[in-house]
């Protein structure tokens, strides 16, 4: 698996991203490519913008029972795989837009580094490690360019 907390496999992923169009189609799913973008831009939110609810203690733990193994282990996502109402993307995004964000959102985490990461408190599963915080972002981001096409 990547390591978001390198420079160069964040540079792969942001060349990933550069090769993406507003026109480019998903070999599997219903979002559009904004929307994956957009997508993609809410595990970042979580961790950097206070947009969106914290779940209670009885979501956490089943939360953290049912899903964290799947979200932050090391095995790949299957395609078609259920999502947190808070990552589904309904309406239309702007391409150019959540390109930007998504990019920012890497050079950030790449740049604060893994120490930053070491322990910290996820809004859904608790304290993780880097480990764990490097699988859940990497796997996601390789898992929707790979869903389209790059």
């Amino acid at each position: 698996m990547q390591n978001i907390f390198q420079k160069e496999d964040c540079d792969q992923f942001i060349n990933r991203i550069s090769e993406l169009t507003p026109d480019s189609k998903g070999l599997w799913g219903k979002m559009s490519v904004a929307q994956m973008l957009a997508h993609c831009n809410v595990t970042y939110e979580m961790v950097y913008d206070n947009i969106h609810p914290k779940p209670n203690g009885f979501m956490k733990f089943i939360l953290k029972l049912l899903a964290k193994k799947t979200v932050v282990g090391d095995r790949p996502y299957p395609r078609n795989v259920g999502t947190a109402s808070q990552f589904i993307i309904k309406n239309d995004r702007d391409f150019e837009i959540e390109k930007s964000r998504l990019i920012a959102y890497i050079d950030k985490t790449q740049e604060l580094g893994e120490k930053e990461f070491e322990g910290k408190e996820s809004l859904s599963f608790g304290k993780l490690t880097s480990t764990e915080w490097n699988n859940m972002f990497a796997k996601h981001l390789d898992h929707h360019l790979s869903q389209f096409g790059v």
